[in-house]
């Protein structure tokens, strides 16, 4: 009975029409696509695809003739997701990081204002070095 009730499961599951749940996204045309590339580093691209994934980007050498260039790029990508929501995205990174904006990025809480309070007396009174060389860590007394 048990191996009755396995393979008409099994049946079902290979015969199940799961065309509207699973999608081939590697077959989607590509509508648009651009890039440049300059010999002193700079680049640009743009791609766009017939399922609505899109994506642009622009960079450039920072302080090419320095000891330490960097490269700072900026650029945006869109796509939706597979439950339907559209999600976009755009960044900044450069010698300071990378900086994504977008609506999907969780947002940290603000701070509360006993902390806030308390870090700026902290910037305002700073410890003087003979304060912060004696300081010793005591272990907790609980």
């Amino acid at each position: 009975m048990k191996f009755l009730v396995v393979l008409a499961v099994a049946v079902a599951c290979a015969s199940a029409d799961v065309s509207h749940v699973v999608k081939d996204e590697s077959s989607a045309p590509v509508v648009r696509s651009e890039y440049e590339i300059s010999p002193e580093g700079a680049f640009n691209y743009v791609y766009e695809t017939g399922n609505g994934i899109a994506a642009e980007a622009s960079g450039n050498v920072q302080n090419p003739n320095s000891e330490y260039p960097s490269l700072a790029v900026s650029g945006s990508y869109r796509y939706t997701s597979p439950d339907g929501t559209p999600v976009e995205l755009s960044y900044v990174a450069d010698a300071e990081g990378y900086k994504p904006v977008g609506s999907h990025i969780p947002v940290a809480p603000e701070i509360p204002e006993a902390i806030a309070r308390s870090l700026a007396y902290i910037a305002a009174h700073p410890p003087t070095p003979v304060e912060a060389a004696n300081f010793v860590a005591k272990p907790f007394q609980g």
